[in-house]
């Protein structure tokens, strides 16, 4: 059997595992009017925003934690969590659904955003290195800066977003609540 092989147009063939170097998908978001992105792999999926149920002493970057087919998962606000006011709750915002590890094991964690904008394709070279002051948020929190249209957006290094610590309160939050959620 013959392979269709698409015609390159003059271009140099590049392999898969090459383009997928050279190109990775990034979901972006709006928080508090700036683009942020986060990698695509790390998304399980988008929900709209709905009604959290609030765990009493967590840190205030924790909203609260929501019932998604069974799983108890912990909202954070990524606003709150970069040191500015809470995200105000409107009708655009949603609920990204993130797969981080924690320790040896990977648990879903919400984030909430303002507005999710669109999937982007970023080349690798058009990802500059994270500055090291200037920014509203700790730069370890940024992977990269994408340059779009000429324009940068902020590419978060989501797993730096939530320190060890954080994401250990985050594991103990959803075991905890699964129980007051389940009942």
């Amino acid at each position: 059997m013959n392979a269709i092989t698409p015609a390159t147009h003059g271009k140099p063939k590049v392999s898969d595992s090459q383009a997928l170097e050279e190109q990775q998908q990034y979901l972006t978001f709006m928080l508090s009017g700036e683009t942020y992105a986060i990698s695509i792999l790390r998304i399980k999926e988008i929900i709209q925003y709905g009604q959290l149920t609030e765990v009493p002493r967590m840190p205030s970057f924790i909203r609260g934690v929501i019932n998604l087919r069974g799983a108890v998962v912990p909202v954070i606000d990524l606003s709150a969590r970069f040191g500015k006011p809470p995200t105000e709750v409107g009708r655009r915002n949603c609920i990204i659904i993130i797969e981080v590890a924690i320790e040896e094991e990977t648990h879903s964690v919400g984030v909430m955003v303002d507005a999710v904008n669109a999937v982007l394709e970023i080349s690798d070279s058009d990802i500059e290195p994270a500055p090291t002051f200037g920014t509203h948020i700790h730069a370890e929190f940024i992977a990269g800066m994408g340059k779009i249209n000429g324009k940068f957006v902020i590419i978060l290094n989501i797993q730096q977003v939530l320190s060890m610590e954080d994401m250990a309160t985050l594991a103990t939050v959803g075991s905890a609540s699964a129980a007051e959620l389940m009942q």
